[in-house]
């Protein structure tokens, strides 16, 4: 059994001293739980791909916890407003003014930026891209662990490969039994869905994912954004395969007027469990229910999405009905985490 252990000094310093050497540590983020290994060390970088049973074209997302780490990873990228990083291997350096705003907005936070990576990022942590994604999350245990550790830490979500994202220290414990040296518990994600991704390594910034910071935010900052391709058969960030953040029930998504016609959804089906926004409806028959957001708070129903679906996974139920929710502001963001569980949820036998 993998232990579980609060954030307390002695177990921060044994935790940064298993990274260093090579191991596997699941720690808290405002996002979701990640699965962390020295994001500059390849041999600790393929535990992570063995651990989650991740395919090897799938690209890791390197966390930090102060701009200057930008130096190591990036061919070139901005450290605070004024500053230019030199560049790394053949880099040149470069102002992006875009860069630096929502770094200086956002960082701490739910955003993961995309630069050209330096010749010290291993081909296995970008899944040999150009290009690195970079993140400095807003957790106090995170960046406590990652400037303990002293480097770079590479961690996708502690979950084995396309199934639910981890809120809590409980649902990594749930879904791994061996491979992970330490769980660090520090307590409910506060944003509960993964970060946006934005790329910056081109003249037109780039949204390859949705997730805990709004599209709109970026867009008030710096302006339009551009949608990438919906589906590539090598993904430019993590999130991008269509049968992501699947449950082992299967899902179906009420979409329109199906919303308001359980009747077919539900057929044939003996157990019927309901992921309501705001309410479930009183004649529907559930065996369970889950409700996001009583109040219809967005940010709440993101926070309690992937929790949510873990109660309702975990009770054998023959279907999961969702509600559709509008796509706007992170409504977007669950919108995507719910068609990827429907489409890798109908996958399995």
């Amino acid at each position: 059994m993998i232990p579980v252990a609060p954030p307390t000094e002695e177990n921060l310093s044994l935790a940064a001293r298993a990274l260093a050497q090579g191991g596997l540590v699941s720690f808290p983020t405002e996002t979701v739980y990640g699965l962390g290994a020295n994001a500059l060390d390849p041999m600790a970088l393929a535990r992570i791909f063995e651990a989650k049973r991740r395919p090897f074209f799938d690209p890791l997302i390197v966390h930090i916890a102060h701009r200057s780490s930008l130096e190591i990873l990036c061919a070139s990228a901005p450290t605070r407003r004024g500053h230019t990083l030199p560049g790394g291997e053949g880099g040149t350096g470069y102002s992006d003014p875009r860069a630096e705003k929502l770094m200086d907005r956002f960082w701490p936070g739910p955003l993961t930026l995309v630069f050209p990576k330096s010749g010290a990022v291993p081909d296995l942590a970008t899944s040999g891209l150009p290009t690195v994604a970079v993140r400095m999350p807003a957790h106090p245990v995170a960046l406590e662990l990652i400037r303990r550790a002293g480097f770079p830490v590479a961690a996708p979500s502690a979950n084995p490969f396309g199934r639910l994202s981890p809120t809590t220290a409980g649902h990594v414990r749930d879904q791994f039994r061996e491979g992970i040296e330490l769980i660090l518990d520090g307590g409910p994600c506060s944003v509960g869905v993964e970060s946006t991704i934005l790329s910056l390594a081109g003249e037109t910034p780039v949204l390859l994912r949705a997730g805990g910071l709004a599209r709109e935010e970026i867009e008030a900052l710096i302006g339009p954004v551009a949608d990438a391709a919906s589906f590539q058969a090598r993904p430019q960030s993590p999130g991008q395969l269509p049968g992501h953040y699947a449950p082992r029930t299967r899902l179906r998504l009420l979409r329109g007027s199906g919303s308001a016609d359980l009747s077919g959804p539900a057929s044939g089906a003996a157990r019927i469990g309901y992921l309501g926004f705001r309410s479930v409806p009183a004649d529907g028959g559930f065996a369970a229910a889950e409700i996001l957001s009583a109040s219809g708070d967005m940010r709440e129903a993101a926070a309690n999405l992937f929790a949510c679906l873990h109660r309702l996974d975990r009770l054998e139920l023959d279907l999961i009905l969702a509600e559709s929710l509008p796509e706007k502001g992170l409504g977007l963001a669950i919108m995507d985490r719910l068609g990827k569980a429907e489409t890798g949820s109908a996958r399995d036998p």
